[in-house]
């Protein structure tokens, strides 16, 4: 069995007798490989090492003076005052609850990049599935082409047949040649942009069947299990209570920064120790601060609720498609086309049917072998999308 191999940006046919990849080890090396998930990774943990710094100490600092006194040679006396800020005590506590979630809000907002990359993948390899069914179609046409030709042309010799049959059959051998062609380019080109999804690593994928998965049939528990796994949303619910939770910590603006400092004063001969303990009190700037917390909390519950109903909307329309869709399906009887393929072209070669009434009837039958494979990739795209919080 022929089976396209990539490597690099070059693509070329090869026969192997390496087993293709599966289409979950195919999203497996995707996930581990791809460049975008990798650069959001290295976001992640940069934005969750920016979120533990808001909650840490202030930085100490260190002033240092020296006096000089006129008629007096050299420094004559010197003050140094070694201070540490930091908030109330309760604020550092509702501070790294907040951050607990804006870093778990953040890991589903990668958890969602993850799933957009891998169903853009399993999108690609579902279609390369569909152009393997395609040539697997437009081979057999050629394989009959190519037999009645050296028929039709025997019987042009022997005076049973005439040149328009003959060149009939010719002209269906550059249609499917043109066809063969397209296919391939798609196919290749299908791959080229797997391989980018996979970090231009080597890839193998040469199925002909789609991957077994059990349709929804009832939308309730379809709603119950993407609602409650669905990564964006999970996002914005950790989002909401996080900006929930600043608005608490806002909430203890009021309560005062204090400063613990060790000072040092040395003159002449003499010196005396001591500390300094203080204090700043958020009189103007805690209710303005307030106002912008609990500003960002309504707006992240409000996204929350918009990104609810556009996924339960999307949900319905999506479920309503697949019925749809499946009902379109079960209507093609897939064996009786492939039965009546074999009897026309019995007939033909019994010489029961002339050439052009063939390909008249075998056209119809391939275009709907046709029609049904491309409704069997729509149905199978619209399942990938639908359990995307599977991936």
């Amino acid at each position: 069995m022929k089976r396209y191999l990539i490597w690099g940006l070059g693509l070329m046919w090869c026969a192997s007798s390496v087993q293709a990849q599966q289409m979950e080890e195919i999203l497996q090396s995707v996930a581990q490989n791809n460049v975008e998930l990798q650069a959001r990774q290295q976001e992640l943990e940069a934005a969750g090492l920016e979120i533990r710094m808001q909650n840490s100490l202030e930085d100490p600092s260190v002033e240092y003076s020296p006096f000089f006194r006129k008629g007096e040679s050299g420094m004559t006396s010197s003050e140094l005052v070694v201070k540490q800020g930091f908030d109330f005590p309760t604020v550092y506590a509702a501070r790294g609850k907040a951050g607990k979630l804006q870093r778990s809000a953040l890991e589903r907002q990668w958890d969602a990049a993850r799933q957009e990359v891998l169903l853009q993948a399993k999108n690609l390899c579902l279609d390369l599935v569909l152009y393997n069914q395609t040539r697997e179609l437009l081979e057999e046409r050629k394989k009959n082409a190519d037999e009645l030709l050296v028929l039709f042309e025997k019987r042009l010799q022997e005076g049973d047949t005439n040149i328009l049959e003959v060149n009939k059959i010719k002209m269906e051998r550059m249609n499917v040649q043109t066809e063969v062609a397209q296919n391939m380019a798609a196919h290749r080109t299908a791959l080229q942009q797997l391989l980018a999804l996979n970090g231009n690593r080597p890839l193998e994928f040469a199925s002909d069947r789609y991957p077994r998965v059990e349709a929804p049939a009832d939308f309730n528990a379809l709603y119950d299990e993407v609602m409650a796994s669905d990564a964006q949303l999970q996002a914005a619910n950790m989002e909401a209570q996080a900006a929930e939770q600043v608005l608490q910590v806002n909430k203890q603006n009021w309560l005062p920064k204090l400063e613990v400092a060790y000072r040092r004063n040395t003159d002449m001969s003499e010196s005396s120790n001591g500390f300094l303990i203080g204090g700043s009190l958020p009189l103007y700037s805690s209710h303005r601060k307030l106002k912008i917390a609990r500003a960002q909390a309504l707006s992240a519950r409000l996204t929350l609720d918009d990104a609810r109903l556009q996924r339960e909307a999307a949900l319905h329309g999506q479920f309503n498609e697949l019925c749809r869709l499946k009902e379109a399906m079960d209507v093609y009887d897939i064996p009786l086309m492939h039965e009546t393929l074999r009897m026309l072209h019995d007939a033909v070669v019994a010489g029961q049917l002339s050439i052009i009434e063939f390909y008249v009837e075998t056209e119809n039958v391939y275009q709907n072998l046709q029609a049904y494979m491309s409704l069997e990739n729509q149905y199978q795209k619209l399942l990938a999308e639908v359990y995307r919080c599977r991936l």
